[in-house]
């Protein structure tokens, strides 16, 4: 039985009567483009094979029951008049959430029924939240007939997160869910919204890009990233523009002078500078058709989310010099840093050592084995059933 089938006949068994439909919605890895969405910058995911998928119908009593199959538990009901933001700790915050931003927008969402399940992996920087998100919203969008292209879907995703879960996340996660092409990495301005899908077949050019989930957890919304967050804003104010995209990379170095002492907002304000101008490289290079030649990239992000954003950890770095060392073409943590995963990229033929060196070295050091598996650029959000 596939997945669709299993979520449809859980809905069955939980509500007595067959959805009216299954959708998808994929979780999602960062080629490039850190923590450079919430400063108006650029961005360059691309969606993964791995989904959350939901069975859904629409109620007209103004209910929302939801159950998760990935979560002990039983049918969470709520009472749309009753959804307050920050009123819930629990996952189900997530796709009551989306109910919420929707209904506060003024589209005529009246209830639903919805069971869940994720094969996005939790806590690995990949976007499960997101995925979560996007799956419930554009179900709602096709089943109430509300007409939201995809960009706008995003957006009220993540109103639900930043203000309904309380998590200061920028709209790249939503979008490259909603967004994203198979065999695609979607060039994201995340101040416009506009939106450029560039080619990235690895595949047929002999290479691979590797997930390395190091299994270190993070959570957004526990205040480091929020603190990142405030220091760029601070940045941003003190240098007068309104967000950091506006300081352009050849005025870098007077614009880091004119922050004076300020040292962290400094290391700050380089990241997100350097970092754009590095999504801009890679696009370059993928346009012209030099795909190797965005490894050296990978590896000065990495440096830099490591030295000036500060947000890597020993396991993170454990996996990119492994993974250099072991001849791969590029590698650099992914996702919102503290844990999560790390990507790197290799020719076809070095893969197999690659990933069994960094096993052996995460062995080595202690650490909790790693998942690894491989980053296939896949679908965005789709109606399944």
């Amino acid at each position: 039985m596939g997945a669709e089938q299993q979520v449809s006949a859980g809905f069955a068994e939980l509500y007595g009567t067959a959805p009216e439909g299954v959708w998808a919605a994929p979780g999602r890895v960062n080629l490039i483009g850190e923590h450079t969405d919430y400063n108006d910058g650029f961005v360059m995911p691309f969606a993964l094979p791995h989904t959350a998928i939901a069975a859904v119908s629409r109620r007209t009593d103004g209910r929302l029951r939801l159950h998760s199959a990935d979560v002990e538990g039983g049918v969470a009901e709520l009472r749309l008049d009753d959804l307050v933001p920050e009123s819930d700790r629990s996952w189900t915050a997530y796709p009551a959430g989306v109910v919420w931003a929707l209904c506060e927008a003024g589209h005529p969402v009246t209830g639903a029924d919805i069971h869940l399940t994720s094969t996005v992996p939790s806590g690995a920087g990949l976007s499960s939240s997101a995925a979560l998100e996007v799956v419930v919203a554009l179900a709602l969008n096709d089943l109430f007939e509300l007409g939201l292209p995809g960009w706008q879907l995003a957006r009220l995703c993540q109103r639900a997160e930043n203000v309904y879960v309380g998590a200061p996340t920028g709209i790249m996660d939503q979008t490259a869910s909603a967004c994203c092409e198979a065999g695609h990495a979607l060039f994201l301005d995340t101040r416009d919204l506009s939106q450029k899908q560039i080619p990235f077949d690895l595949a047929a050019e002999g290479m691979r890009l590797l997930v390395v989930d190091t299994q270190v957890k993070h959570a957004h919304s526990d205040g480091e990233y929020g603190k990142r967050r405030a220091g760029c804003e601070k940045g941003a104010a003190l240098l007068g523009v309104d967000a950091l995209r506006d300081i352009p990379y050849a005025e870098l170095d007077a614009a880091l002078e004119r922050l004076g002492d300020e040292e962290e907002v400094r290391r700050l304000v380089r990241h997100v500078v350097t970092e754009d101008q590095r999504v801009e490289r890679v696009v370059s290079l993928l346009e012209s058709g030099d795909t190797r030649a965005i490894g050296p990239l990978l590896v000065e992000g990495h440096a830099s989310l490591r030295d000036d954003f500060r947000i890597s950890c020993p396991e993170l770095d454990l996996v990119v010099d492994t993974a250099l060392a072991g001849g791969a073409l590029g590698a650099r943590m992914t996702g919102g840093g503290f844990g999560g995963s790390a990507i790197v990229l290799a020719e076809t033929a070095d893969v197999d050592t690659i990933g069994k060196a960094v096993e052996e070295a995460f062995a080595a050091a202690g650490f909790t084995a790693p998942r690894i598996f491989e980053a296939v650029p896949s679908a965005g959000a789709r109606r399944l059933v």
